[in-house]
């Protein structure tokens, strides 16, 4: 085991049988990325953390009844595949829907969940083309920014779900920018994986309407 992966088993305490899930589609993703540059090569030596533990951390805030997880512009996965690598490993009843529209992302993204036989659902779709859908827990990674993220989750959510969002050091920023048209709860932590980084756990979603 090597001082990153040491790392992420500190942060996040699973079984051998995960690592060597994890493992597996860290291979993966190395192959599949020198051709179809699914990632930025730069983040690759550093996927434990990098990838891994920021997408990991979200899953302390999954309610443990969520049945159904949608993962807003999956990419290669992140935070959505390796949620529903958690969920294999806690037996909880979590299905996985990654939205991807791009097709090598979500070629990428079928073999990487056939591979793990993770509850994964790939939707090769835009988000805002997925009718009749709706998610106990909507997530995105550097995606869009919150007044946009919360445009497309909207089409996604129920009275009660629940939108765990990623951020970077504009998520104070954004919270301001987003409530000039949207009324919602929200909260911050800190991140894991990056002293800069915020997770934004948010719900109770409406559009603000003009009188």
């Amino acid at each position: 085991m090597n001082q990153e992966q040491a790392a992420f088993l500190e942060a996040v305490p699973v079984s051998h049988e995960t690592i060597h899930r994890l493992t597996i589609y860290q291979e993966m993703l190395i192959s599949w990325n020198e051709k179809k540059n699914l990632v930025a090569a730069s983040t690759i030596p550093n996927v434990w953390i990098r990838h891994f533990l920021d997408s990991a951390q979200l899953m302390q805030h999954i309610p443990e009844e969520a049945k159904t997880l949608a993962d807003m512009g999956s990419g290669a996965g992140f935070p959505g595949l390796v949620l529903a690598i958690l969920a294999k490993e806690t037996k909880r009843p979590l299905i996985v829907h990654a939205i991807e529209a791009t097709g090598k992302k979500a070629d990428f993204l079928q073999a990487v969940s056939d591979a793990l036989e993770i509850a994964v659902i790939v939707h090769r779709s835009r988000i805002e083309e997925l009718k009749g859908f709706k998610a106990d827990v909507i997530t995105a990674r550097a995606l869009k920014p919150l007044p946009e993220l919360l445009k497309y989750a909207n089409r996604l959510i129920h009275k009660d779900s629940l939108c765990l969002f990623l951020k970077g050091q504009n998520a104070i920023e954004e919270l301001t920018q987003a409530k000039k048209y949207w009324t919602f709860s929200a909260r911050t932590c800190q991140s894991l994986s990056d002293e800069t980084g915020k997770v934004l756990i948010v719900k109770n979603i409406h559009y603000k309407t003009t009188r």
